[in-house]
């Protein structure tokens, strides 16, 4: 009988019901697990997990694994719930919109795959939308349709209380307070006053942006105020000397003390270029608004180009394709950048309380995320000036041997006589190489735990102290059994930023001293901070961002599939087809760079000594470590590459900086030196596309003027690589 019931108990559990293939993946990805994870518990292979969440293959997982796949779903979907009941309750009514998300906490603003993924949907071609009713049938606060933004402005997502966009450009015409948002709509602003356009905003507005993730929080409205609408509530156009460098106005400005009297409350920041003007949450709703202010330096230009000069329904166009994209600005694109990571990865998720049966904050952190607590680093970690350095003697200068010195790569040499027999150089430049040194890293998610004579782990992340001086370039090892001899001298060593040989024990990240393995050379490591806690925290985020890349190139013009020529020729004017997209390239790309250089900020003023704490380090996203990490992988993906290509070529670089390489070449372009074979290129070398990790065109020089400008600067070891682009140069160093 029990037989009959086993094989009773197998067929249900034959039909045990899943959810659709892309909750599956939410739940998965929501809880911080990889394929790997789920295919090894359950004891498949990882495409058989990939193929359970793919819509268009559509396989089902089958007998036992069914059984376990369902449980595995099932606990996900109590811990991260589309809607959470208590969302639910407290949900109002489609004429009183749910208030916004609370304010975050305080922030303040460096930096591979090459796979060929599915970018973003491009900026759709939208018609102006009708007029809608954004709050109360009040006709006075009934908004109407005035005229229409650029067509192709991407329009609103399907929920019904963001409707009307992520953003809105406030303005003044003839009169008339107006909002642009995104799809064309124009909606009248009834505010008189700074208090009156938060209320109206969060009430009636009907903007803001749904969560990233399962355990999120929806966005904050933005509006952005143009100089026509600072004088209309009483704010100055541009903010004085002073006040630009307080980064505010004062406390004691007529706007504050609306505010103040309205009961609304300003970060610690205070009314700023990015305002965040809330109240504390009441329960499940929160109220939140963001002012964005371009002419007080909002929109950094070194960023964002001219945006700050918009018009505001041209404005709205590069703001709202950049929230669709990236996500609802909030700050600096370095302060976005950080602020994603959070979004994609929340620190604290609901869980069900079993004696109430509601929803209630977890205790533990969620699985993938950073948490809510700041951790210390280790002290090679540490920036100089750092509390956990403060019994240091004075006007010490850590070296090698006490300090993580992970940088990318700033190396030049004079050209042999060989290669100034050669006519050009031709600068080649990786497509974010920082944000393809984050997609797929294991970095570390906690606190770092130190060992002594550590046996070294590649897949384990951390710190390490060996000696690398050993490694050898004239001699590499470049497949399992395979060895070859170069030129080291033509070579920069992939262990200091410099390109020098490292002259002893040194602290390098987990790729670096992986990196030394992988040419053929024993490392045995002295000692080691490493974070058994690890995931790959950045994969999210990496993925949006280069979603968000490849999609704007699309609009540009420039595919991910294309053919090398044809790439090059659709590389050639890019900006100029549509300079508005050109910018929101800009912004994206600038958001890699300035998140990760926000896990290092250092003290901005405020009175900071050396040894105290300063306010970046209250955050849990403060990591110097996953900063590092990520240079380190950068740097040796890049210094991988060229080893591949010197050894199939025996063509070396004349100077690299950061993410671009130069050679010596008679020709006038990437493909007239580059090993392609039959349209394919070498492989592990460079490959010419859009996709992060590939290569593109930087620019072309003659040898000649290379000569000319070491000479006249007399400079030899001048990093040609920092003016190939236009042939201009500017700050002469002398390679010091």
């Amino acid at each position: 009988m029990s037989e009959l019931f086993d094989a009773v108990d197998a067929l249900v559990a034959s039909r045990s019901p899943l959810p659709p293939p892309e909750e599956r993946k939410r739940l998965r990805q929501a809880h911080g697990l990889t394929l790997d994870e789920v295919a090894a518990a359950l004891k498949v292979r990882r495409a058989t997990v990939s193929g359970w969440e793919s819509s268009k293959t559509r396989t089902e997982p089958r007998g036992p694994e069914r059984e376990a796949y369902a449980r595995l779903l099932k606990h996900l979907a109590e811990l991260y719930p589309t809607a959470s009941a208590a969302e639910e309750a407290a949900a109002p009514a489609p004429e009183a919109r749910p208030l916004s998300a609370a304010p975050p906490s305080e922030t303040a603003g460096m930096p591979g795959s090459e796979n060929t993924r599915t970018p973003a949907p491009a900026a759709p071609q939208a018609a102006p939308r009708p007029a809608r009713t954004a709050g109360p049938s009040s006709t006075s606060r009934r908004p109407a349709a005035k005229k229409a933004a650029p067509a192709d402005t991407p329009v609103g997502g399907t929920d019904a209380r963001f409707e009307n966009g992520p953003l809105a450009v406030v303005d003044v015409e003839d009169g008339q307070v107006l909002a642009y948002c995104v799809g064309g709509l124009v909606l009248d602003v009834p505010a008189k006053s700074i208090p009156a356009l938060v209320e109206w905003t969060l009430k009636e507005a009907r903007l803001g942006q749904p969560k990233l993730s399962g355990p999120g929080k929806d966005a904050d409205p933005l509006i952005v105020l143009t100089e026509a609408a600072l004088k209309r509530y009483g704010l100055p156009v541009t903010l004085t000397d002073e006040e630009r460098l307080a980064g505010r106005i004062p406390e004691g400005h007529k706007v504050v003390k609306q505010l103040v009297r309205a009961e609304w409350k300003l970060t610690k920041r205070g009314f700023g270029p990015w305002a965040r003007i809330y109240r504390p949450a009441q329960g499940s709703e929160r109220a939140c608004v963001q002012l964005c202010i371009p002419s007080w330096h909002a929109l950094d230009s070194r960023h964002w180009g001219g945006a700050a000069q918009l018009g505001p329904a041209d404005l709205v166009r590069v703001l709202g394709v950049y929230a669709s994209r990236v996500m609802t600005p909030r700050g600096s694109t370095a302060v976005t950048g950080l602020e994603l990571m959070t979004a994609l990865h929340p620190p604290t998720h609901a869980v069900r309380d079993e004696g109430t049966g509601g929803f209630r904050k977890s205790e533990t952190k969620t699985p993938g995320s950073l948490g809510e607590q700041p951790v210390d680093p280790a002290p090679c970690e540490a920036p100089d000036g750092h509390p956990l350095l403060k019994n240091l003697p004075r006007f010490h200068v850590r070296g090698p041997g006490e300090k993580l010195f992970e940088e990318a790569f700033d190396w030049a040499r004079p050209l042999t006589d060989a290669e100034c027999m050669h006519r050009n150089l031709v600068g080649i430049d990786v497509n974010m190489a920082f944000a393809a040194g984050a997609n797929g890293l294991v970095v570390g998610l906690g606190e770092p735990t130190h060992v002594k004579a550590p046996a070294f782990d590649p897949k384990l992340p951390g710190s390490w102290l060996v000696d690398l001086s050993h490694v050898d370039l004239s001699r590499v090892r470049v497949g399992k059994d395979t060895w070859v001899d170069l030129d080291a001298s033509l070579l920069p060593s992939p262990f200091t930023p410099r390109g020098e040989r490292p002259e002893g024990p040194a602290w390098y990240a987990t790729p670096t001293v992986a990196y030394a393995v992988e040419l053929g050379y024993d490392v045995t490591p002295i000692e080691a901070w490493v974070r058994y806690d690890n995931g790959r925290y950045l994969d999210a985020w990496y993925n949006r961002l280069r979603d968000a890349f490849l999609a704007t190139m699309a609009d540009l013009g420039v595919h991910a599939d294309m053919a090398p020529a044809d790439f090059l020729a659709a590389m050639h004017g890019w900006r100029g087809r549509d300079p508005q997209l050109a910018i929101v390239v800009d912004a994206v790309k600038a958001t890699v760079k300035g998140g990760l250089g926000k896990l290092r900020e250092r003290p901005r003023g405020e009175g900071w000594r050396p040894g105290e704490p300063w306010r970046a380090l209250s955050r849990p996203t403060w990591r110097p470590d996953i900063r590092a990490a990520v240079i380190s992988r950068t740097r040796i993906n890049f210094h991988r590459k060229i080893v591949k290509h010197a050894v199939f070529t025996g063509q070396y670089p004349v100077a690299v900086l950061s993410d671009c390489v130069v050679y010596a070449v008679d020709g006038t372009g990437p493909l007239d030196f580059l090993p392609y074979r039959e349209g394919k290129p070498l492989p592990g070398g460079f490959k010419l596309g859009i996709n992060p990790g590939l290569v593109k065109h930087e620019g072309t020089q003659t040898v000649l003027w290379g000569e000319e400008v070491r000479e006249r600067f007399n400079a030899p070891e001048l990093n040609l690589a920092r003016y190939i682009k236009d042939g201009t140069v500017t700050d002469v160093d002398n390679g010091e």
